[in-house]
């Protein structure tokens, strides 16, 4: 007997990285637990397969590799793309069908308000991308942080946008001085760009983030470090892939990043593999040797699937469902626990991470080997000479004071 877990990825085109990445993580999966002895379902000892198919990053082929998988009795488990946009067209076609839907990287908000019951979540939402890094950037020591978000208009951009404004609204975030100055939600073109650095220098903005896809937080990073403007404080969701390294090359020193797992990170498994070990061997065991937090989550995925299928002994999928809704436990990933009605996660942390002479840190909650100080360049166009880093978390920046700001305007 066989259980087979099927999705469609994006294997070609511009997602084709990362959608590589998601599927050499789940043929290790498959490959792990098939050596342990797979699972038993209905009394019978079960191995897993997987069934991938190519959406080249599509919403209609994707919806239509849903229809056929869903639709197939020889597929047991049905897994979500990646990205919030496929993971919208995907997961109707679940729900009409009846199927579960395990959703391990689509994290819009609005993916738990259209009442899809068969939806379980692994990752964070993206209203709360935000959390740990306006937390790090009250504690600085200098007092005005006049924040600019730059936003790509799409559901998982402004999500994380409108959860950013929500906390900057918090207690803790207006007594250390946070403020969002200017709020760009529009497409980043070159046309435009003078007049959005223009906006920057009249606001007087001193801390950035980009919240976008991958190739939208780039182009922005890379715009901004190549003008003149003097923003010490540099953030984008795009940090938190290894790659973003050799896209930025020297420019990426100092520049922060949010990121749903690092293979240092404290997860302590209840199920499945230590973090160390899972990253060690996706580096080490896989075609593209790369271990970015889309193929832990990936991987979790499988193995909380695995895990249900263990407790209730059988693929039906409504008992499975209900059974997530009662699953309270950790994987390499992190805690699991979801709103039962939703699907929507709940226990899962995000990280905040800092690049550092060329190294990805955790910096927000603090690792073991990092304390938590957030760094940054003296100034940016001296990065590439090897200028010495300064830690702004026992300085105050000249020419700011004690004085509150406005809210955004």
């Amino acid at each position: 007997m066989r259980i087979v877990l099927g999705l469609s990825l994006s294997l070609t085109g511009v997602l084709a990285p990362i959608g590589r990445q998601i599927e050499d993580a789940l043929r290790l999966f498959v490959a792990d637990a098939n050596a342990a002895g797979g699972v038993v379902v209905d009394g019978e000892r079960a191995t897993f397969a997987l069934r991938c198919h190519d959406d080249r990053s599509d919403p209609g082929r994707c919806s239509v590799i849903y229809r056929e998988l869903c639709g197939s009795p020889g597929t047991n488990i049905i897994l979500g793309p990646f990205s919030s946009q496929l993971v919208e067209a995907a997961a109707p076609v679940a729900e009409s069908a009846g199927r579960l839907f395990i959703n391990h990287s689509g994290t819009a908000d609005e993916l738990y308000e259209k009442g899809h019951r068969m939806m379980v979540g692994l990752p964070t939402p993206a209203s709360q991308y935000l959390d740990e890094f306006v937390r790090l950037l009250a504690t600085l020591k200098f007092w005005r942080k006049r924040l600019a978000v730059v936003v790509e208009p799409n559901a998982f951009g402004r999500a994380v946008a409108r959860g950013g404004e929500s906390i900057v609204r918090e207690k803790f975030a207006r007594r250390g001085g946070v403020r969002i100055k200017v709020k760009w939600d529009r497409r980043f073109d070159a046309a435009d760009q003078e007049n959005f650095f223009e906006l920057l220098r009249r606001k007087r903005v001193n801390a950035l983030v980009s919240a976008g896809a991958y190739n939208h937080d780039v182009a922005v990073m890379r715009a901004v470090v190549a003008s003149d403007l003097d923003i010490p404080v540099l953030a984008c969701v795009a940090a938190g892939f290894a790659r973003f390294r050799a896209d930025l090359g020297d420019h990426v020193e100092g520049i922060v990043g949010m990121s749903q797992w690092e293979p240092g990170n404290q997860a302590i498994p209840e199920i499945g593999p230590d973090p160390r070990e899972f990253a060690h061997r996706m580096r080490t065991q896989t075609r593209g040797g790369e271990c970015d937090y889309v193929a832990a989550q990936a991987y979790a995925a499988a193995v909380l699937a695995a895990e249900v299928l263990k407790q209730v002994g059988t693929c039906d999928q409504a008992q499975m469902r209900a059974q997530f809704s009662k699953l309270r436990t950790g994987t390499l990933f992190g805690a699991f626990e979801i709103d039962p009605d939703t699907g929507r996660q709940v226990a899962h942390r995000m990280l905040s991470i800092q690049w550092q002479q060329g190294r990805k840190l955790t910096i927000q909650p603090p690792s073991h080997d990092d304390r938590g100080s957030l760094e940054f360049p003296s100034g940016w166009r001296l990065i590439a000479a090897g200028a010495e880093m300064l830690k702004l978390t026992g300085r105050r920046r000249e020419g700011d004071d004690a004085n509150g700001e406005d809210e955004l305007d």
